[in-house]
């Protein structure tokens, strides 16, 4: 399994949720773990997901959420689970 964690922040608006998960889906992406709040307006959901069975390099996966994410006004960040583990560790 190879995860990938996917963080979205940015003002609430409609249709964040369905327009990132449409593309993971349209990607073979399954999400394992999702959290998502809306704090005064502002969204922020993060998702743990298995990219094992797309067929997208992550690169290129990476690439089409952030423009995904400035299409629709929000920030979207992937990290191979091993980064954000170090990137996290006390």
């Amino acid at each position: 399994m190879k995860k990938t964690i996917i963080t979205v922040v940015g003002k609430d608006t409609v249709g964040i949720i369905a327009k990132v998960c449409t593309y993971l889906a349209e990607n073979n992406v399954n999400i394992l773990d999702i959290s998502q709040t809306i704090v005064d307006g502002f969204f922020n959901m993060m998702m743990v997901t298995d990219t094992s069975a797309s067929t997208k390099d992550f690169g290129d996966f990476s690439a089409e959420l952030k423009a995904l994410g400035e299409r629709i006004g929000v920030v979207i960040l992937c990290q191979h689970e091993e980064i954000f583990d170090m990137m996290h560790r006390l």
